[in-house]
Protein backbone atom coordinates (compact mmCIF):
# COMPACT_ATOMS: atom_id res chain seq x y z
CA UNK A 1 0.00 0.00 0.00
CA UNK A 2 2.87 2.36 0.81
CA UNK A 3 4.46 1.77 -2.61
CA UNK A 4 1.11 2.49 -4.26
CA UNK A 5 0.80 5.71 -2.22
CA UNK A 6 4.34 6.79 -3.15
CA UNK A 7 3.65 6.13 -6.83
CA UNK A 8 0.44 8.17 -6.52
CA UNK A 9 2.41 11.08 -5.04
CA UNK A 10 4.95 10.75 -7.87
CA UNK A 11 2.05 11.03 -10.35
CA UNK A 12 0.74 14.10 -8.48
CA UNK A 13 4.14 15.79 -8.71
CA UNK A 14 4.05 15.22 -12.50
CA UNK A 15 0.59 16.81 -12.70
CA UNK A 16 1.64 19.82 -10.62
CA UNK A 17 4.81 20.28 -12.65
CA UNK A 18 2.95 20.21 -15.97
CA UNK A 19 0.30 22.57 -14.54
CA UNK A 20 3.00 25.26 -14.35
CA UNK A 21 3.01 25.24 -18.16
CA UNK A 22 -0.75 25.82 -18.28
CA UNK A 23 -0.39 28.62 -15.74
CA UNK A 24 2.49 30.09 -17.73
CA UNK A 25 0.29 30.15 -20.86
CA UNK A 26 -2.33 32.14 -18.93
CA UNK A 27 0.40 34.32 -17.43
CA UNK A 28 1.75 35.22 -20.87
CA UNK A 29 -1.71 36.60 -21.65
CA UNK A 30 -1.71 38.67 -18.46
CA UNK A 31 -4.47 36.69 -16.76
CA UNK A 32 -4.09 36.46 -12.98
CA UNK A 33 -7.11 36.88 -10.71
CA UNK A 34 -10.01 35.81 -12.95
CA UNK A 35 -7.93 32.85 -14.15
CA UNK A 36 -7.22 31.79 -10.57
CA UNK A 37 -10.83 32.46 -9.54
CA UNK A 38 -12.20 30.24 -12.30
CA UNK A 39 -9.84 27.35 -11.65
CA UNK A 40 -10.21 27.37 -7.87
CA UNK A 41 -14.01 27.57 -8.04
CA UNK A 42 -14.12 24.78 -10.62
CA UNK A 43 -11.77 22.72 -8.43
CA UNK A 44 -14.10 23.26 -5.45
CA UNK A 45 -16.98 21.91 -7.55
CA UNK A 46 -14.86 18.87 -8.53
CA UNK A 47 -14.09 18.11 -4.87
CA UNK A 48 -17.62 18.89 -3.58
CA UNK A 49 -19.23 15.49 -4.49
CA UNK A 50 -16.48 13.70 -2.56
CA UNK A 51 -17.06 16.01 0.39
CA UNK A 52 -20.82 15.31 0.34
CA UNK A 53 -20.16 11.58 0.17
CA UNK A 54 -17.76 11.79 3.11
CA UNK A 55 -19.97 14.08 5.20
CA UNK A 56 -23.58 13.49 4.11
CA UNK A 57 -25.03 15.96 6.59
CA UNK A 58 -22.55 18.63 5.42
CA UNK A 59 -22.58 20.16 8.89
CA UNK A 60 -19.58 22.43 9.30
CA UNK A 61 -18.86 23.90 12.71
CA UNK A 62 -17.89 27.49 13.42
CA UNK A 63 -14.29 26.54 14.18
CA UNK A 64 -13.88 24.73 10.85
CA UNK A 65 -15.42 27.65 8.97
CA UNK A 66 -12.95 30.03 10.62
CA UNK A 67 -9.91 27.93 9.71
CA UNK A 68 -11.24 27.32 6.17
CA UNK A 69 -11.45 31.08 5.71
CA UNK A 70 -7.88 31.52 6.94
CA UNK A 71 -6.57 28.65 4.80
CA UNK A 72 -8.44 29.98 1.76
CA UNK A 73 -6.99 33.43 2.40
CA UNK A 74 -3.44 32.06 2.46
CA UNK A 75 -4.15 30.09 -0.72
CA UNK A 76 -5.42 33.30 -2.32
CA UNK A 77 -2.26 35.28 -1.51
CA UNK A 78 0.11 32.43 -2.39
CA UNK A 79 -1.61 31.63 -5.71
CA UNK A 80 -1.89 35.33 -6.61
CA UNK A 81 1.85 35.89 -6.18
CA UNK A 82 2.59 32.65 -8.03
CA UNK A 83 0.41 33.56 -11.01
CA UNK A 84 1.68 37.16 -11.10
CA UNK A 85 5.22 35.77 -11.09
CA UNK A 86 4.41 33.55 -14.07
CA UNK A 87 3.62 36.66 -16.09
CA UNK A 88 7.33 37.56 -15.87
CA UNK A 89 9.25 34.30 -15.35
CA UNK A 90 9.42 30.80 -16.80
CA UNK A 91 7.50 27.71 -15.71
CA UNK A 92 10.78 26.08 -14.66
CA UNK A 93 11.85 28.99 -12.48
CA UNK A 94 8.40 29.18 -10.90
CA UNK A 95 8.42 25.47 -10.09
CA UNK A 96 11.83 25.48 -8.45
CA UNK A 97 11.28 28.67 -6.46
CA UNK A 98 7.84 27.50 -5.32
CA UNK A 99 9.43 24.28 -4.03
CA UNK A 100 11.29 26.41 -1.49
CA UNK A 101 8.15 26.31 0.69
CA UNK A 102 9.41 22.94 1.99
CA UNK A 103 12.56 24.65 3.26
CA UNK A 104 10.71 27.72 4.60
CA UNK A 105 8.35 25.69 6.79
CA UNK A 106 10.95 25.24 9.60
CA UNK A 107 11.55 29.01 9.64
CA UNK A 108 7.80 29.69 9.92
CA UNK A 109 7.55 27.22 12.81
CA UNK A 110 10.55 28.86 14.52
CA UNK A 111 9.21 32.41 14.21
CA UNK A 112 5.57 31.62 14.88
CA UNK A 113 5.73 28.72 17.35
CA UNK A 114 9.27 28.91 18.75
CA UNK A 115 10.02 25.44 17.36
CA UNK A 116 13.77 25.76 16.90
CA UNK A 117 14.97 24.31 13.57
CA UNK A 118 17.80 21.83 13.42
CA UNK A 119 21.24 22.75 12.12
CA UNK A 120 20.45 20.70 9.00
CA UNK A 121 17.27 22.72 8.42
CA UNK A 122 19.17 26.00 8.73
CA UNK A 123 21.85 24.75 6.33
CA UNK A 124 19.08 23.77 3.90
CA UNK A 125 17.67 27.32 4.05
CA UNK A 126 21.08 28.84 3.26
CA UNK A 127 21.65 26.33 0.46
CA UNK A 128 18.21 27.03 -1.00
CA UNK A 129 18.92 30.76 -0.93
CA UNK A 130 22.13 30.21 -2.89
CA UNK A 131 20.28 28.07 -5.41
CA UNK A 132 17.50 30.63 -5.81
CA UNK A 133 20.13 33.33 -6.43
CA UNK A 134 21.81 31.26 -9.16
CA UNK A 135 18.47 30.37 -10.77
CA UNK A 136 16.91 33.81 -10.60
CA UNK A 137 19.90 36.10 -11.14
CA UNK A 138 22.11 33.81 -13.21
CA UNK A 139 25.00 34.47 -10.81
CA UNK A 140 24.72 38.26 -11.09
CA UNK A 141 23.58 40.67 -8.40
CA UNK A 142 20.11 41.20 -9.79
CA UNK A 143 16.78 39.44 -9.43
CA UNK A 144 13.95 39.29 -11.93
CA UNK A 145 10.60 40.60 -10.75
CA UNK A 146 8.81 37.33 -11.53
CA UNK A 147 11.22 35.28 -9.43
CA UNK A 148 10.86 37.66 -6.47
CA UNK A 149 7.07 37.31 -6.70
CA UNK A 150 7.42 33.51 -6.76
CA UNK A 151 9.62 33.66 -3.64
CA UNK A 152 7.00 35.72 -1.77
CA UNK A 153 4.40 33.20 -2.90
CA UNK A 154 6.53 30.35 -1.55
CA UNK A 155 6.43 31.97 1.89
CA UNK A 156 2.64 31.96 1.84
CA UNK A 157 2.59 28.33 0.64
CA UNK A 158 4.76 27.54 3.69
CA UNK A 159 2.31 29.40 5.96
CA UNK A 160 -0.53 27.41 4.41
CA UNK A 161 1.25 24.09 5.03
CA UNK A 162 1.85 25.01 8.68
CA UNK A 163 -1.77 26.06 9.15
CA UNK A 164 -2.99 22.75 7.71
CA UNK A 165 -0.62 20.79 9.92
CA UNK A 166 -1.39 22.73 13.10
CA UNK A 167 -5.13 23.30 12.84
CA UNK A 168 -6.84 21.74 9.81
CA UNK A 169 -5.94 18.16 10.78
CA UNK A 170 -8.66 18.20 13.43
CA UNK A 171 -11.39 18.54 10.76
CA UNK A 172 -12.73 16.26 8.02
CA UNK A 173 -10.21 16.74 5.23
CA UNK A 174 -12.25 16.69 2.01
CA UNK A 175 -14.92 19.18 3.12
CA UNK A 176 -12.13 21.39 4.46
CA UNK A 177 -10.37 21.19 1.09
CA UNK A 178 -13.55 22.09 -0.82
CA UNK A 179 -14.17 25.01 1.53
CA UNK A 180 -10.70 26.52 1.27
CA UNK A 181 -10.73 26.16 -2.53
CA UNK A 182 -14.09 27.97 -2.71
CA UNK A 183 -12.88 30.78 -0.43
CA UNK A 184 -9.74 31.22 -2.53
CA UNK A 185 -11.77 31.24 -5.74
CA UNK A 186 -14.25 33.84 -4.48
CA UNK A 187 -11.46 36.15 -3.30
CA UNK A 188 -9.79 35.94 -6.71
CA UNK A 189 -13.07 36.66 -8.49
CA UNK A 190 -13.69 39.67 -6.24
CA UNK A 191 -10.30 41.21 -7.04
CA UNK A 192 -10.36 40.10 -10.68
CA UNK A 193 -13.63 41.84 -11.46
CA UNK A 194 -11.95 45.11 -10.43
CA UNK A 195 -8.49 44.77 -12.02
CA UNK A 196 -8.53 42.06 -14.75
CA UNK A 197 -9.85 42.26 -18.30
CA UNK A 198 -12.78 39.79 -18.60
CA UNK A 199 -12.41 39.43 -22.38
CA UNK A 200 -8.76 38.43 -21.99
CA UNK A 201 -9.55 36.05 -19.13
CA UNK A 202 -12.17 34.25 -21.27
CA UNK A 203 -9.86 33.58 -24.24
CA UNK A 204 -9.60 29.99 -25.47
CA UNK A 205 -6.02 29.22 -24.26
CA UNK A 206 -6.87 30.57 -20.80
CA UNK A 207 -10.07 28.48 -20.61
CA UNK A 208 -8.11 25.32 -21.50
CA UNK A 209 -5.58 26.18 -18.78
CA UNK A 210 -8.44 26.75 -16.30
CA UNK A 211 -9.98 23.33 -16.96
CA UNK A 212 -6.66 21.47 -16.90
CA UNK A 213 -5.40 23.03 -13.68
CA UNK A 214 -8.79 22.91 -11.93
CA UNK A 215 -9.67 19.29 -12.74
CA UNK A 216 -6.24 17.70 -12.60
CA UNK A 217 -3.86 19.96 -10.63
CA UNK A 218 -6.30 21.11 -7.94
CA UNK A 219 -9.34 18.80 -7.85
CA UNK A 220 -7.97 15.35 -8.68
CA UNK A 221 -4.44 15.86 -7.32
CA UNK A 222 -5.58 17.30 -3.96
CA UNK A 223 -8.08 14.46 -3.52
CA UNK A 224 -5.47 11.82 -4.38
CA UNK A 225 -3.01 13.53 -2.04
CA UNK A 226 -5.44 13.17 0.87
CA UNK A 227 -5.62 9.40 0.25
CA UNK A 228 -1.90 8.90 -0.42
CA UNK A 229 -0.72 10.73 2.70
CA UNK A 230 -2.72 8.33 4.86
CA UNK A 231 -0.46 5.51 3.69
CA UNK A 232 3.01 7.06 3.52
CA UNK A 233 5.11 9.09 6.00
CA UNK A 234 5.03 12.89 5.71
CA UNK A 235 8.77 13.04 5.00
CA UNK A 236 8.36 10.67 2.05
CA UNK A 237 5.42 12.73 0.78
CA UNK A 238 7.31 16.05 0.96
CA UNK A 239 10.34 14.58 -0.78
CA UNK A 240 8.34 13.03 -3.63
CA UNK A 241 6.13 16.10 -4.10
CA UNK A 242 9.23 18.29 -4.31
CA UNK A 243 9.86 16.62 -7.69
CA UNK A 244 7.20 19.03 -8.97
CA UNK A 245 10.04 21.48 -9.54
CA UNK A 246 11.89 19.04 -11.80
CA UNK A 247 8.78 18.24 -13.83
CA UNK A 248 7.90 21.93 -14.23
CA UNK A 249 11.35 22.58 -15.73
CA UNK A 250 11.05 19.57 -18.04
CA UNK A 251 7.53 20.53 -19.11
CA UNK A 252 8.60 24.12 -19.77
CA UNK A 253 11.48 22.85 -21.92
CA UNK A 254 9.41 20.29 -23.87
CA UNK A 255 6.18 22.28 -24.36
CA UNK A 256 7.22 25.94 -24.29
CA UNK A 257 10.81 25.75 -25.49
CA UNK A 258 12.13 27.38 -22.31
CA UNK A 259 15.89 27.20 -21.82
CA UNK A 260 18.12 27.47 -18.76
CA UNK A 261 21.70 28.70 -18.66
CA UNK A 262 24.30 26.36 -17.17
CA UNK A 263 24.48 28.45 -14.01
CA UNK A 264 20.68 28.27 -13.70
CA UNK A 265 20.79 24.48 -14.04
CA UNK A 266 23.29 24.47 -11.18
CA UNK A 267 20.86 26.62 -9.21
CA UNK A 268 18.07 24.08 -9.84
CA UNK A 269 20.31 21.27 -8.59
CA UNK A 270 21.23 23.25 -5.47
CA UNK A 271 17.56 24.02 -4.69
CA UNK A 272 16.60 20.38 -5.15
CA UNK A 273 19.47 19.29 -2.88
CA UNK A 274 18.28 21.78 -0.25
CA UNK A 275 14.74 20.38 -0.41
CA UNK A 276 16.04 16.82 -0.03
CA UNK A 277 18.29 17.79 2.89
CA UNK A 278 15.44 19.60 4.64
CA UNK A 279 13.53 16.29 4.74
CA UNK A 280 16.53 14.00 5.33
CA UNK A 281 16.28 13.75 9.11
CA UNK A 282 12.68 12.58 9.12
CA UNK A 283 13.29 10.30 6.13
CA UNK A 284 16.27 8.54 7.71
CA UNK A 285 14.49 8.29 11.09
CA UNK A 286 11.61 6.43 9.46
CA UNK A 287 14.07 4.13 7.74
CA UNK A 288 15.68 3.25 11.08
CA UNK A 289 12.29 2.60 12.68
CA UNK A 290 11.40 0.12 9.93
CA UNK A 291 14.53 -1.99 10.40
Amino acid sequence: MRLKADLTLFFISMIWGSAMVAQRVAGRMGSVYLFNGARYMLAALVVLPFAVRQNKSMTIGRSQRRWMLMAGGLLFVGSAFQQMGLVYTTAGNAGFITSLYVVLVPLVLWIGWRERPTALAMFSVILAGMGAFLLSAGGRLEARAGDVLELVGALFWALHVVLLGKFASRFESISFSAGQLAVCGMLHFGVGLMVDQPALAMSWPVLVAVVYTAVFSLGAAYTLQVWAQRHTPPSDAALILSLEAVFSALAGWLLLGERLLTVQVVGCIVIFAAVVLSQWRGWSKIGLEER
